[in-house]
């Protein structure tokens, strides 16, 4: 399958009063062209900050890449001025936030707000961006669009404008969206619905979705891969088959046991005991090493190679590398 966007060895830290915070720290996968790869993984492993440093959206000072490129279309997004990357964010590139109702301007009517984008890289008419925005908004199921297109953000419901911003995301027929918690707000039924919404989109527009998310539950019903991300690395990366069904690390193995499923017994949830590292310090062994009732020696002192168990299945784990046995007499 085609490659369209590359991250490669991607590294993002943070200054602040206390240090050094390596939010981000060596990130590498692929999306390819009309696939949706979920990232998941518990709050601050630095899912949102990789989504948003791809759109370059990430404050300069106080954040900053240190390393590592990103290939979209053969040019490297991390290289390209301001100037440049506004052509493609939005146009080629585009991103759906967690809060729908920030993500709109509450004075401005939702018609103008769309328009607005189409106009900023399409060289057309106002009729014409008018006419693309009703027809987007259709596509996102907003019903009697004509009418809807004079309003305010605060006359939709959540869902609705939820809706208005996917609207807004695709509207210039990007090659890639990345929706970060993009259900997040949302009752378990309107969720169902916008998940819905995305799948029908991607087979009409052929768009390539990175979902960031840690509701292993979205994840099951859109994704095709999933990257499981911890203390600013990915861990595993598999088909939604390999994750859900053979998971290899033991982080994943923790995440798919704290999450309730309609099969299980009371008090069958197992939580991941203790909490995610420091990265204003990170350890040089296995992140998760601390947290994990396998830990060997050897992932204290270093961290695991990568491990490809499967042409989509890989894994940065001891437990599946031979070689884990000579380092521990090593050391």
């Amino acid at each position: 399958m085609e490659k369209i966007l590359q991250v490669r060895d991607l590294h993002v830290s943070f200054s602040t009063y206390g240090g050094e915070v390596k939010a981000v720290r060596g990130v590498n996968f692929d999306l390819h062209k009309g696939e949706t790869l979920a990232i998941v993984g518990e709050s601050g492993c630095g899912k949102s900050v990789t989504s948003q440093t791809i759109m370059r959206l990430i404050p300069e000072p106080p954040g900053r890449i240190t390393g590592g490129e990103i290939i979209f279309k053969n040019m490297d997004l991390i290289k390209m001025k301001e100037t440049e990357i506004r052509k493609i964010r939005g146009a080629n590139i585009s991103m759906i936030f967690q809060d729908p109702m920030t993500a709109l301007n509450p004075t401005i009517t939702i018609g103008e707000q769309i328009m607005e984008g189409i106009r900023q890289h399409e060289k057309v008419s106002r009729d014409e961006a008018k006419r693309k925005a009703i027809e987007m908004l259709s596509l996102v199921g907003i019903p009697n669009p004509e009418i809807r297109l004079k309003q305010y953000p605060h006359q939709f419901s959540g869902g609705m404008r939820q809706r208005i911003v996917i609207a807004m995301a695709l509207v210039c027929e990007p090659d890639v969206l990345i929706a970060d918690e993009p259900t997040t707000a949302l009752d378990v039924t309107i969720q169902a619905q916008i998940l819905e919404l995305f799948r029908d989109i991607q087979k009409k527009t052929g768009v390539s979705i990175v979902l960031i998310t840690h509701d292993l539950g979205v994840v099951a019903q859109v994704a095709d891969r999933i990257a499981v991300m911890y203390a600013g690395k990915i861990v595993e990366l598999g088909t939604r088959r390999e994750i859900f069904y053979q998971p290899q690390h033991p982080y994943t193995r923790g995440l798919l046991q704290s999450v309730p499923r309609l099969d299980m017994k009371k008090g069958d949830l197992i939580p991941i005991p203790g909490t995610p590292p420091d990265l204003f310090s990170p350890p040089v062994g296995c992140a998760f090493a601390a947290r994990c009732p396998y830990a060997m020696e050897v992932c204290d002192r270093v961290y695991p190679l990568k491990t490809y168990l499967s042409n989509h299945h890989q894994v940065d784990c001891w437990l599946q590398d031979e070689r884990a046995k000579k380092l521990v007499s090593t050391y």
